[in-house]
This record gives C-alpha cells, sequence and structure tokens, in this order.
C-alpha cells in the first residue's frame, strides 16, 4: 500500500470512529425528548410547575432561519392592547427566528367582516390566526384555506401535543366530510374552565351553611337563605342564565342548555346514534329543577330577561347571594363590593360546577380559537418554513415562553425553583400591580393573537393564574370529569343547509318554552306532551333522521 493510500485509510477509520462513538451517545427516543446528552441545559428538581418537556431539534424546539424571511399575517388589534409597530414583541420574535410580519392591522370589532372580505377577493395574509370553530366551514368550498391536516406532519410539537395530551377525539370534531380539518386549533393539556357559581361564602359560614357540592345541596342551601332572608332572592343571576344552565344541564344526563344548546342534537354514546335531547326525560327534570327553585322564590325570575349590570347591583347590595361569575367578573364584584360592603367585610367564593344526577360530569373543550393557513401560501418556496415557524410560534414550549412572557431579564426572570415573575416594573393582570408598565399593552407579550391565556402545557398555563385561578382549575380537573366529545355530523352543503333549516325554528320554540317551563308560565305535567308532539311536528324527527344518516355513512372518516 502506498504512503498517500495509507493516509487515506487511516483518515476514514477516524472519520468512522469518530461517527460511531457519537452515534453511541445518541437518543434512541423517538419522542424528540432530550435526554441530557444535548448542549441544552436540563433543568433539575423543578416544581411540577415549571416542569418543561425538553424537545430535541430536530423536533423544531427552536426555530431560526437561515436567511431572513417576511410572512404575512391578519392581526386583530385589540381596544386593550392596540397594535403597536414598536412593540418588544415583533424584534424578540425576528432575532429568535430571522422571521419578520407583513403585518395586515383589523380592528377586533371588525375581525370577522374583514376577515371574510380578505379571503373571498383572495388577498388574506397566509397566517390567519384567531379562527373560531367552526368559522372556517364557510371558506372552504371555494379552496381559499389549506385543509391543515395534510402538513401536521411537518409540525412536530403541534402533533405531539395532539397525542401526548390525548386530543384525538377532539381534533376529530373539527373534521370535514373529506375526512380533513381546515383548522390549527390552540390546545390546552389541562381543561381551563372559568365560568361558575359565585357565591357569599362569609353568608354561608356565618349562618353555618355548606358550601353546596351537587345540585341538591344547592337547594338546601338557597332554601336556607331564602328562610333567614325572606327579602331576598338568594339567586340572581346575570347572562341571561345562560352560563349557570349550560352548567347545569349536562349533569341532569341527556341535556344542554343556555350557551351549550346548539342544534338540539345529542349524541347518545351508549347506543352510537344522535337524539333530540330537548324532550328527554333527562331534559324534563332539569327544567323541573329550576322551576322549583322559581316556584319557591329560591331564584330570581329576571335572572332570564335582566341586564348584567341589574344583576350585579343585587349582589353587591346583599339583595342576592349567588350570581354566575367568571375570573375577571369576579374581580368586579370585589371592586365594587369594596364600596357597597366595606373591604374585608364580605367573602365571595367561585364555587367549581355542581354535581347532578348523571354525576360530577362537564362539559368543555381543550381545543380554542386557531389558526387558518391562506391557500396561496402553499405556492410559496419558503411553505415548509412557514408551517415550521407556525408550530414553533404557537406550539412549542420555547415559542410559547417568548409570546406569553417575552425576553429573559427584560420582561421576566426564572425563580431559583423555575417558576416565571415579571421584573419589577412590569405588570400583568394580577401580578405586579403597581408596575408602571403593561406586558401586553407596551411590549406586546401577552397577546391574545399568538397565546391562548391559559392555554398550552399545564405549567405555562398555571403561571399565568392567580392563586384563586389555579385552585379553582385543580379543583375542577380533579374532582370532576370531562364528557367526552360528540362526534361530528359529516354533512355536506345541502345536508347542512337542510339541518339548518330544521334546528333554527326548532330550537328558537325549544327555548320560548323552556323559559315557559322553567317560570312555571307552562306547566310540566299538562304540558309536556303537547310540547313534544310540537316538537315532532316541527322537525325533531326529521332531523334526528338526518342526523344519523349522514353519521352512520361517513363515520368511518373519523378513524
Amino acid at each position: 500500500m502506498s504512503k498517500g493510500l495509507k493516509n487515506v485509510f487511516i483518515a476514514i477509520l477516524v472519520v468512522f470512529m469518530s461517527l460511531s462513538l457519537f452515534a453511541g451517545c445518541g437518543s434512541d427516543d423517538q419522542t424528540g425528548t432530550d435526554t441530557g446528552d444535548s448542549e441544552q441545559p436540563v433543568p433539575t428538581e423543578q416544581s411540577d410547575e415549571s416542569a418543561q418537556p425538553s424537545e430535541a431539534d430536530d423536533d423544531n424546539a427552536s426555530f431560526h432561519s437561515e436567511q431572513p424571511l417576511k410572512f404575512s399575517l391578519l392581526y386583530s388589534s385589540n381596544p386593550d392592547y392596540p397594535y403597536k409597530e414598536d412593540w418588544l414583541l415583533w424584534k424578540a420574535i425576528k432575532d429568535k427566528t430571522n422571521v419578520s410580519f407583513d403585518v395586515t392591522v383589523v380592528p377586533m370589532s371588525d375581525y370577522a367582516q374583514k376577515r371574510s372580505l380578505l379571503i373571498s377577493t383572495g388577498d388574506a395574509p397566509y397566517i390567519i390566526p384567531k379562527t373560531y370553530h367552526p368559522d372556517e366551514v364557510q371558506f372552504i368550498p371555494s379552496g381559499a384555506i389549506l385543509p391543515v391536516s395534510d402538513y401536521v406532519d411537518k409540525m412536530p410539537n403541534f402533533s405531539r401535543q395532539v397525542k401526548e395530551w390525548g386530543l384525538e377525539d377532539e381534533i376529530n370534531t373539527y373534521k370535514q366530510r373529506d375526512g380533513k380539518y381546515y383548522l390549527l386549533p390552540g390546545l390546552h393539556e389541562i381543561l381551563t374552565p372559568d365560568y361558575g357559581i359565585a357565591m357569599r361564602t362569609d353568608i354561608l359560614e356565618k349562618n353555618n351553611i355548606p358550601l353546596p357540592n351537587t345540585w341538591d345541596e344547592m337547594y338546601e342551601a338557597l332554601k336556607k337563605l331564602k328562610q333567614l332572608y325572606p327579602d331576598t332572592y338568594p339567586l340572581s343571576d346575570r347572562y341571561q342564565a345562560k352560563s349557570l344552565l349550560n352548567i347545569a344541564a349536562p349533569t341532569f344526563g341527556k341535556a344542554a342548555a343556555g350557551w351549550g344548546a346548539g342544534d338540539g342534537v345529542y349524541y347518545d354514546r351508549d347506543n352510537d346514534k344522535f337524539i333530540f335531547y330537548p324532550t328527554t326525560d333527562d331534559y324534563k327534570n332539569f327544567l323541573a329543577y329550576f322551576n322549583k327553585l322559581i316556584k319557591e322564590g329560591l331564584m330570581d325570575p329576571e335572572s332570564f330577561t335582566q341586564n348584567d349590570d341589574q344583576a350585579i347591583q343585587k349582589f353587591v347590595t346583599g339583595k342576592s347571594f349567588a350570581i354566575s361569575a367568571n375570573s375577571q367578573h369576579l374581580t368586579g364584584l370585589r371592586k365594587t363590593m369594596d364600596e357597597t360592603v366595606g373591604k374585608g367585610a364580605y367573602e365571595v367564593k367561585k364555587l367549581i360546577p355542581p354535581a347532578g344526577p348523571a354525576g360530577p360530569v362537564i362539559t368543555g373543550s381543550r381545543l380554542e380559537n386557531g389558526i387558518m393557513i391562506s391557500s396561496k401560501a402553499k405556492d410559496d418556496p419558503n411553505f415548509e418554513q412557514l408551517l415550521k415557524f407556525i408550530d414553533w410560534l404557537w406550539y412549542s414550549d420555547e415559542g410559547q415562553i417568548l409570546c406569553k412572557w417575552g425576553v429573559e431579564g427584560t420582561t421576566y426572570k426564572r425563580t431559583a425553583d423555575g417558576k416565571f415573575e415579571l421584573m419589577p416594573d412590569i405588570t400583568f393582570q394580577w401580578m405586579n400591580p403597581s408596575g408602571t408598565k403593561d406586558l401586553r399593552k407596551d411590549f406586546g407579550f401577552g397577546n391574545g393573537v399568538f397565546i391562548l391565556m391559559y392555554g398550552g402545557p399545564k405549567y405555562l398555563a398555571e403561571s399565568y393564574m392567580s392563586p384563586e385561578d389555579l385552585e379553582f382549575v385543580s379543583e375542577v380537573n380533579s374532582k370532576r370529569e370531562l364528557l367526552p366529545s360528540a362526534p361530528p355530523i359529516l354533512y355536506d352543503e345541502g345536508e347542512r343547509e337542510q339541518a339548518n333549516m330544521l334546528s333554527t325554528p326548532l330550537m328558537d320554540y325549544v327555548e320560548s318554552m323552556t323559559l315557559k317551563f322553567i317560570l312555571g308560565d307552562a306547566s310540566l305535567e299538562s304540558d309536556w306532551d303537547k310540547y313534544v308532539q310540537d316538537c315532532r311536528q316541527k322537525g325533531s324527527d326529521r332531523l334526528v333522521e338526518l342526523a344519523n344518516k349522514v353519521y352512520q355513512n361517513t363515520k368511518d372518516v373519523l378513524k
């Protein structure tokens, strides 16, 4: 062997041995989980709140384009923190990814209308966020938006979260007749409900009334309050009671109401078919419960018609002791009561949804508003980079930390146990109320276009929660069972129109009779059978027949 050939052979052998050694140090984990051999620092002994899943670079944990890229974005400008071109948000994203935005700014109040116009004229930006299902359905026939399900194999963070968080069935509810879905939803690892019944717990404690955990216990608590305070309606509700009825109905069985009333069609999981829930015995029992509250003076009959300010005024002046609320509105109640009742002279707590005859169940979804992608984007030579960028910004831990908290050392810091803290001069929501700069208004972070307030991984969702909200969400998740999502009915355009023509007048009638039954203007004993017959005459049987026909013919698409 010549000296030159020998040197070549030795060089090849050295390279081969180096590669073998490198491969031996690598991970066999195909999920992209960091084993500790990468150069990324792995935090140790963190609390559950701050424990972050580590992701390998090939799973898009980080994203950086070698060449500058600019992608068009439709931006919904919130009046509480209106768009600013000089926000640190834009610079931080550019510094991290080498991507900037060509932003089309639309006032939030005009967003849906402007979005439709831009899409219909072919002028929509590539990235169209803040879209709520099923708003995307109207844009599918024209081919103006992409079937994003065709491209999730290029989006490892999204795909990983769907799989690890068990969201497949919920994702199925977004599928269309072709078996595809056209909206990338925002994802929650845990259910983060916000609405409940706020009660004057100081009044309950003063009179030795236990916090109600079931609807029967709620009845007993309201009854006792009525006896003690006969000039009050213990429960006087806001939102026209639509939140209250939405929470209560599913706990009675095959029932829905209020904000969750829908089109009247309910999936009977035991029999794998759809039924018309407003004529079930479960719905009748649900109506009977609230009729009893009205009849005995435990619930204000004006709950279904009064505006929110009227309901609030009754609560903050002691004319009622229970009212529906979310966390933001609960803060507003307390602020007013500091003036009407006196700071420190009352206690208000938002209760988790009471259990009912069907058990401690709740309805809800771990999907939220998401992103449509314009079909024009597919022809862009940087289309695959666009997909990776969207996947990183909206679905990776790193991207969401940036969008939620900003730049470490500038807007936030990490504590010794890994928790997030705003810098002392920055305020946001309940945090650092004395701060002089607002995380959203002044920097653009915590922005609803790029984050879900309580969305994403559990530790990030909880990092935004006040101690009270954290307690509420934790209690709901540990003590209540989330009912499974119903499969979608994959109507084609003509079938959907037919179903809407049946369900719209039918549910108008159901809503009217629901109120009459609860208020006692119609009798559940003498008028129920006629009501059921009227529903059939108005098309309830035809609606259910159509739903089941379509479901049975298309259910294989959901597999």
